[in-house]
């Protein structure tokens, strides 16, 4: 008798679909049991409001969250960067696998790279902590661009540049390359120009906290290193009390001495959405062995942060 099938719930969007059946694959590997994907439609997917005013973080996890509470679901799949920093009781947050590129890109016509854009050049994006780095980039560079507001699927983004209608997009390099699409990437952002997303090219994989079978099963998928980068990265969003809304970058890297590991660089930015504005700062210490240890690690930070005036530029958040 075959075991019976493990539920894996997903956001019905080609990436959602693309980075789900990446997840499934691992966890049939570890589990031996099949995995089976239940498409559950988040109103952030069906919904055409900007983000910032449809509640920001969540609005893509409620629905997912809640069939894994009603038992339609064993387990789901979500962008870590589209989490809440607060976590539920009654769900555990089993794995954060390996994470994929944590940069930004640029996806401009006539193959383009950001510095070769022309004076005025149109860029794309749907976030306001990629519209305050890349302005402040351009007017530290002496360029002028003009960042426009745009939602949509990765088809929807790029297709507004294919139809001329903006000269570049600025996506995840993550989510193109889990949907096959890195080579459509006519430039790579590198973290020192954008900060990504906290969380940004990492996934989250959530399940009942009362399973623990399945809990510890799924935990053969965690990467503890991820895990760390990315529960200080969002203890520093947390700590600054900002939604997604709120134009904050995070990055928290390992920075080696030759094979050996010594310590974690934390790097946060905050700033105004015309670029004119940023608070940028970064702390370095002992790699964090607790989560605890990863969490000062983002508020420590964070308490610098808004010493050097980051609570001013955080007024652009919606409440």
């Amino acid at each position: 008798m075959s075991e019976q099938a493990l539920r894996l719930g997903t956001r019905r969007s080609k990436l959602a679909m693309a980075q789900s059946g990446q997840v499934a694959e691992a966890v049939s590997r570890v589990t031996g049991r099949p995995v089976e994907l239940v498409e559950i439609t988040t109103y952030g997917d069906t919904s055409r409001e900007n983000l910032a005013q449809i509640g920001g973080t969540g609005v893509f996890v409620t629905a997912l969250r809640e069939a894994l509470v009603r038992g339609e679901v064993d387990f789901a799949v979500h962008s870590l960067k589209d989490l809440p920093t607060a976590q539920p009781e009654d769900l555990a947050l089993a794995a954060v696998p390996v994470r994929e590129d944590v940069r930004d890109v640029l996806v401009a016509r006539d193959g383009l790279t950001f510095a070769e854009l022309p004076d005025g050049a149109r860029v794309g994006t749907g976030s306001s902590r990629r519209m305050a780095q890349l302005n402040a980039y351009a007017r530290s560079h002496g360029m002028t661009i003009e960042t426009v507001a745009i939602r949509g699927n990765v088809d929807t983004r790029i297709g507004y540049v294919r139809a001329g209608e903006l000269d570049a997009v600025v996506l995840a390099a993550a989510g193109l390359s889990r949907m096959g699409r890195i080579d459509e990437v006519t430039d790579f952002l590198p973290v020192d120009t954008v900060l990504p997303a906290p969380g940004q090219g990492a996934l989250a994989i959530e399940c009942a906290a009362a399973d623990a079978d399945l809990v510890a099963a799924l935990g053969e998928l965690d990467d503890p290193f991820t895990r760390a980068a990315v529960t200080a990265e969002r203890s520093l969003l947390a700590a600054l009390e900002a939604g997604c809304s709120a134009p904050v970058g995070a990055f928290a890297d390992l920075l080696a001495d030759g094979q050996i590991v010594k310590e974690m660089r934390l790097r946060g930015v905050v700033g105004t959405t015309d670029g004119s504005t940023l608070v940028h700062l970064s702390t370095t210490g002992p790699v964090p062995e607790t989560h605890d240890q990863a969490m000062s690690l983002g508020r420590e930070l964070a308490v610098e942060m808004l010493a050097k005036g980051a609570a001013g530029l955080m007024g652009e958040r919606a409440l």
